[in-house]
């Protein structure tokens, strides 16, 4: 989330009056009280010291308000002894450790000329819109941003009719007040459109620098935020807000860019640019192949638990989709083909004169792959879009960092043995590169049960549960790794899981906790009432002559067994909650929730959701999806 403290440009003076001073060491450094940030243990409540200090690779802003204005200071923020209690900081030593590796890469090709290499984001921004009346009606969308109870509505989005659909014009009007206050601050929407599900929608700003973007988006959420109050709307960036419906993700599109303005993974006409995006390519490659369970943990949210693996978000197993020319190209260049290896323009050998031009977007793309190249970026579809950019972005360029170091080390080790340039022993070692990463490579369906058990073959991480991919940060390798990289120590790891892992079991008693109270205070309450209803209809039938009185009678039984089985469901969430408060260890909650809770949770909604239609719509006490599901009046 984004964090503020507001401080004035104020002293006192000696009489005790204030007096305005802009005091120019309160904008590079502050000390606010931090004994209630997150610390996964790192330290107790009574020690309350930390700092944030400006960062200023990310420009400050003034945000306008009906008062006046905020100037704002995007900055890190560092426990006393220096430990992250954000994710700017690990962000900002990942994009460090990617752009100093990637330029000494350039110098190895000879490419003297460029001064840096800046990692570049694009983050598209999916979200739900409700009306802020009927939404706010529903405890769970209040306090979850999600339903955890709701009957499937007749109308749902199996039309298809919604997706990039005409926008609304009170969605519209939305839309263009939250693009001129972030115009005002020097966010570019770039498009926005209609997604999929009912209601759903996505905005996408101009792709910046990795660490900027990260910080413009949180200042887009927190605008539309701020805007869908005025506009008398309810913002949900959840995941899953509804189930059998589309997610919502936050697709995360990425690159490198150098100093002369050249994309790193923009595929050329020219030969020798070629091989320096091929070596950039396998580099990327070669570190997901080895870590790609920092992927999967750096998705793994409590939101995402319900999200990934159906409707347009990829599967938890992660693979990277290149497209036929890409994945044609390296398998030629694995088996040394030579001229017919492609027809016409796209021949190849392992010559550097014969290495072809690829042309971009020359396939369709796969949108069941996590991880897709796609003509000149690689698009990471499967962090959800509640997420901060922190971590995703944070992995992705540690483990390219990890590749490229080795890219580096293997191409001047063949330097050495072959007294060669560096762009004639590249491609050798792409070669080596892609012979090595060939079980991260998938072109087909991801979704499919057999790429399932094909990913267990090729022994790619497959973490069941999300407490299954938290523990992957854990795992010595990558620990070691991200150690390596400057990224994160063993310490701070086993803080940042501790972290993870806690959100994660609280996200979810909050939905058990506010399922129970749905439960009691609406639900049983309003079947208790049609079930008199029934009754006092039925009786009032009595000596007449009415055939289907038995149906009727059984309905009512139905409807009361119904009734008595979710009180059952209701005193066994209690007794979860009981439970749960006397077990310490977030990973022993997180495995009774699991294990136990959410399968009951997902029982006990199929009984709700079967009695809301069964209850008349003036008894039933939420609005329901259809209700819910539409921006009318």
């Amino acid at each position: 989330n984004t964090a503020e403290k507001h401080q004035a440009f104020v002293t006192a003076s000696e009489h005790g009056t204030p007096v305005e001073i802009f005091n120019g060491s309160d904008l590079v450094q502050g000390e606010p009280d931090a004994s209630s940030f997150p610390s996964g243990g790192l330290r107790s409540t009574f020690e309350a010291r930390g700092y944030n200090a400006w960062d200023p690779s990310s420009p400050a802003f003034i945000v306008r308000s009906p008062k006046g204005g905020t100037l704002c200071i995007p900055s890190v923020v560092l426990s006393y002894d220096g430990t992250p209690l954000d994710l700017k900081t690990t962000l900002l030593r990942s994009l460090s450790a990617i752009e100093t590796r990637a330029l000494r890469l350039l110098k190895v090709f000879g490419q003297r000329g460029v001064r840096y290499v800046r990692a570049t984001v694009g983050a598209e921004q999916e979200f739900f819109l409700l009306d802020r009346p009927r939404a706010q009606k529903r405890p769970d969308v209040r306090f979850c941003g999600k339903t955890v109870l709701g009957a499937r509505p007749a109308k749902d989005q199996r039309l298809d009719h919604h997706y990039f659909g005409a926008i609304s014009q009170r969605v519209l009007s939305y839309m263009e007040d939250v693009e001129r206050d972030l115009s005002r601050i020097g966010i570019a929407i770039a498009t926005r459109h209609n997604e999929v599900a009912r209601c759903q929608f996505e905005f996408a700003p101009l792709y910046c620098e990795a660490n900027l973007a990260a910080d413009q988006n949180q200042i887009i959420m927190e605008t539309m935020r701020k805007l869908a109050q005025q506009h008398e709307l309810r913002l949900l960036f959840h995941e899953k807000p509804f189930a059998d419906m589309n997610g919502s993700g936050k697709h995360i599109n990425f690159s490198l860019e150098d100093s002369e303005g050249r994309n790193l993974l923009q595929p050329s006409t020219n030969q020798r640019k070629n091989v320096i995006f091929l070596t950039f390519l396998a580099g990327f490659l070669l570190g997901v192949s080895r870590y790609h369970g920092l992927l999967r943990a750096a998705t793994a949210t409590a939101g995402n638990m319900y999200r990934l693996g159906g409707h347009e978000a990829p599967p938890s197993i992660v693979s990277v989709y290149l497209g036929q020319a890409l994945t044609d190209l390296l398998k030629a260049i694995v088996s040394g083909q030579g001229d017919n290896a492609f027809p016409e323009k796209s021949m190849i050998d392992l010559g550097l004169g014969k290495l072809p031009s690829i042309e971009a977007f020359s396939n369709d793309r796969n949108r069941t792959s996590p991880i897709a190249f796609t003509g000149n970026k690689f698009e990471f579809r499967a962090p959800g879009a509640s997420q901060s950019l922190g971590t995703p972005v944070t992995m992705i360029y540690a483990i390219w960092a990890w590749g490229i170091e080795r890219m580096i080390e293997r191409i001047e080790c063949k330097c050495q043995e072959q007294s060669a340039e560096a762009i004639e022993v590249a491609l050798s070692v792409v070669r080596d590169v892609a012979i090595e990463c060939e079980p991260i490579l998938f072109e087909g369906d991801s979704y499919s049960t057999q790429w399932h058990a094909e990913a267990r073959r090729r022994g790619l991480v497959v973490a069941e549960t999300i407490p299954d991919a938290i523990d992957l940060f854990q795992k010595p390798e990558n620990m070691a790794m991200l150690k390596e990289m400057g990224i994160y120590d063993e310490r701070q790891v086993e803080i940042f899981h501790e972290i993870r892992m806690e959100a994660f079991t609280r996200a979810i008693e909050i939905e058990m906790a506010i399922m129970n109270d749905m439960l009691h205070e609406g639900i049983l309450p309003a079947m208790a009432r049609q079930l008199i209803l029934e009754r006092d209809s039925l009786h009032a039938l009595d000596g007449l002559d009415f055939s289907d009185g038995g149906d009727w009678a059984s309905h009512i039984g139905d409807l009361g067994r119904l009734r008595a089985a979710l009180m059952r469901d209701s005193r066994r969430l209690t007794e979860f909650k009981q439970k749960l408060a006397g077990i310490d260890s977030s990973r022993e909650r997180a495995d009774l929730l699991i294990g136990d809770v959410v399968p009951h949770m997902e029982a006990t909604r199929a009984k709700a959701d079967a009695a809301e239609i069964f209850v008349a719509a003036d008894i039933w006490p939420y609005p329901n999806y259809r209700s819910l599901l539409s921006l009318s009046a």
